[in-house]
């Protein structure tokens, strides 16, 4: 069985960030079989410092080891899935930096790995999935899915609903369906399923 992470990239509280995971994967657990399972995974969870191991990731396991608890169980937890649909927020028209940092405390963990890349904000967060999708894609070599989906919330009440609250308000919800986003979705799901289907390339 493949095991996919949806992970939820922002670590502020309050984080409207909750509730864009939750509307993702209620999407995506009606699409989920015996053999493809997916599991929420909150960066937050884990109170990853600013970096602070003395060894660099791509020396991890190959010729060094991380000493720190919050840098093993990550590594573990991101070892132990097969892909990845990485729930992002913009942050003054870039990446979040706890995402980022997050993302750079590993190296070998990623690699070859398909990833779904879905993204919200004021602007749907465009900036922020650009940055991510470069990043993993050059960097760290994974498979970044064709299909991007971009979240806008809805000005007024709902953005501040979302900002102050970590609330998704209603009219953003009638919005994204809309507009098709649920298909989105699911067409970054199917994009990841084919993708874990195709014959792994020999080192």
């Amino acid at each position: 069985m493949s095991k996919i992470a949806l992970i939820k990239g922002s670590t502020r509280t309050p984080s409207v960030g909750t509730d864009v995971a939750e509307w993702v994967h209620s999407i995506l657990k009606t699409e989920t079989t015996d053999t493809l399972q997916i599991e929420r995974l909150d960066i937050a969870d884990f109170n990853l410092p600013v970096y602070d191991e003395p060894v660099v990731p791509a020396m991890v396991p190959t010729q060094q080891q991380f000493t720190k608890e919050h840098s093993k169980k990550w590594s573990a937890a991101i070892a132990s899935f097969q892909g990845y649909v990485f729930v992002i927020p913009e942050y003054n028209l870039g990446l979040a930096g706890g995402t980022k940092n997050a993302i750079d405390y590993l190296y070998h963990e990623w690699p070859g790995k398909p990833v779904a890349i879905i993204s919200y904000g004021g602007r749907g967060g465009g900036n922020a999935s650009k940055q991510l999708s470069e990043s993993l894609e050059q960097v760290m070599k994974m498979k970044v899915l064709a299909t991007k989906v971009l979240l806008p919330l809805s000005p007024g009440s709902d953005m501040f609903s979302a900002m102050n609250e970590g609330i998704l308000g209603q009219d953003t919800r009638k919005a994204w369906e809309a507009d098709g986003k649920k298909e989105l979705v699911r067409q970054a799901w199917k994009e990841l399923k084919e993708a874990l289907e195709q014959p792994k390339e020999e080192k």
